[in-house]
């Protein structure tokens, strides 16, 4: 396996451990005895190569494994925080550095409304961290910037506030009030002590009791995000690949995309203002944060959603699993309107990792057809996709609006439009709001985050057979 798959060591290790972890579950071979052999064979050798010592780096990979398998259940959310491994991180906060002149001005000790700073015999300040809010006062009144923020990666990475620090154990805390589940703190985090947890092991449960069991068939439904992933195969290969793992199906949940910008256009013109439903973390955000504005999130359930209910009405005894980018989607389908239609999500580092479990050779497969959505479809994936899908989808339908969107790439664009939509200042009447910046591209599970992942997305649209969202939904009557 080689690393240039993913972008950090982060993602990499992760990877090692899910797919020990499915090798074992495949073998039927997955019980806690065997924890110890999977770090060992993850963490190789006598000597640490990330840690103080070897028996911490395998302690943590044991703390690694037992997310693979499904994590702490009594924790309702899909993120949690191996604690030993962030007791690495500083302290953060606000510091003094080296720039502090020692004047004699003493701005920041006049800001400060709650006594933190004081002055050392060189007359250098100093914070009091007992004493100290983090209000930022003091920096902000420093004449040199020499006070400075030194949050930790995972909680400047979380823009609903959500992370804090355990003052016990001094690990990363995260407020499941609060949480979006979009998963930037996993991502950000450079030890990797913000994990998802991992269904791998019950997906490939329902893999093995499928295969010649004539009960059920097992459907992959994979994200548009899916062709600015695997870089090192084609698109085709993958859906071989993804096959050959015991999937009966696999099938675009840009299909389902189609669907909702037909559905969401047509509620747009009835309603007037709307905002999306496409991103599970943007419409959890919107139900925490801005309560008053949750009857204006559209009614359409999510394309994953979507096609799923539509492939359930054709098999009823199916089960379905959706393969993409987003974190949040596990915690989507437990919601009451989802829980019914999707059975297990994965993320695209789970797959590849389900993948070489099996020693299957995806750049040498031949390549099989993922041909059932259209363009519009296909773009949902990038920020900005939605507002054009359904742009076309009021052409197609004549409807009788004109679309005015507010286009939001990343929750901090979110927030300032849900702000003034809350406060009845709309200069909008649709907005498109995607948690991870750059939309679904931009999501936690990707393998790869490049900046051209916008420019494949695109690319892979316009080679899709249906060049309108009717027509593509008209495949499904």
């Amino acid at each position: 396996m080689k690393t240039r798959k993913f972008d950090t060591q982060v993602q990499y290790l992760k990877y090692k451990v899910l797919r020990e972890v499915a090798r074992h579950a495949w073998d039927d071979n997955l019980v806690f005895e065997h924890f110890n052999d999977i770090a060992k064979t993850v963490v190789k050798g006598k000597e640490p190569t990330m840690r103080c010592c070897i028996y911490k780096e395998r302690a943590i990979v044991s703390e690694r494994i037992k997310l693979a398998c499904g994590g702490d259940k009594s924790n309702p959310n899909v993120i949690e925080v191996i604690d030993i491994a962030c007791d690495e991180c500083p302290l953060g906060g606000y510091k003094v550095t080296e720039s502090c002149r020692g004047c004699i001005a003493h701005r920041c000790e006049d800001a400060c409304k709650v006594g933190a700073i004081s002055f050392d015999k060189n007359q250098k300040a100093v914070i009091d961290k007992d004493k100290c809010v983090n209000c930022g006062k003091c920096a902000a009144a420093c004449p040199y910037s020499a006070i400075q923020d030194f949050k930790r990666p995972c909680e400047r990475s979380c823009k609903v506030g959500a992370i804090s620090m355990d003052k016990e154990t001094y690990a990363a805390s995260i407020d499941n009030d609060k949480c979006i589940s979009c998963g930037a703190c996993v991502y950000m985090c450079p030890f990797g002590a913000c994990m998802d947890k991992s269904s791998i092991t019950d997906v490939i449960k329902i893999l093995k009791e499928s295969d010649g069991n004539k009960n059920y068939k097992v459907y992959a439904v994979t994200a548009p995000a899916i062709n600015a992933q695997f870089t090192y195969a084609k698109t085709g290969q993958v859906v071989a690949a993804i096959k050959k793992l015991g999937f009966h199906s696999v099938v675009e949940a840009a299909l389902g995309a189609d669907m909702v910008a037909l559905e969401e256009s047509a509620e747009l013109a009835e309603k007037g203002f709307l905002t999306t439903s496409c991103c599970p973390a943007f419409v959890e955000y919107i139900h925490k944060f801005y309560p008053t504005l949750v009857p204006n999130i559209s009614h359409n359930l999510s394309p994953m959603a979507k096609i799923s209910q539509y492939i359930k009405t054709i098999d009823p005894t199916s089960k379905i699993v959706f393969i993409g980018p987003c974190t949040a989607k596990k915690m989507e389908i437990k919601r009451d309107e989802v829980k019914d239609l999707v059975d297990y999500v994965l993320t695209f580092e789970e797959l590849q990792a389900l993948i070489d479990s099996r020693d299957i050779p995806i750049a040498e497969l031949e390549e099989e057809a993922l041909d059932n959505a259209s363009y519009f479809g296909r773009i949902f994936a990038r920020s900005g996709g939605v507002t054009d899908a359904v742009k076309q989808a009021v052409k197609e339908q004549n409807l009788d609006i004109e679309l005015n969107p507010a286009v939001c790439n990343g929750i901090e664009e979110c927030k300032k439009a849900l702000l003034l939509a809350s406060k009845g200042i709309r200069k909008n009447n649709f907005i498109e709001g995607m948690a991870c910046v750059g939309g679904c591209i931009g999501g936690a599970g990707n393998l790869t985050h490049e900046e051209k992942d916008a420019k494949q997305v695109d690319k892979y649209a316009e080679q899709a057979l249906e060049k309108t969202i009717s027509d593509a939904v008209s495949m499904l009557k």
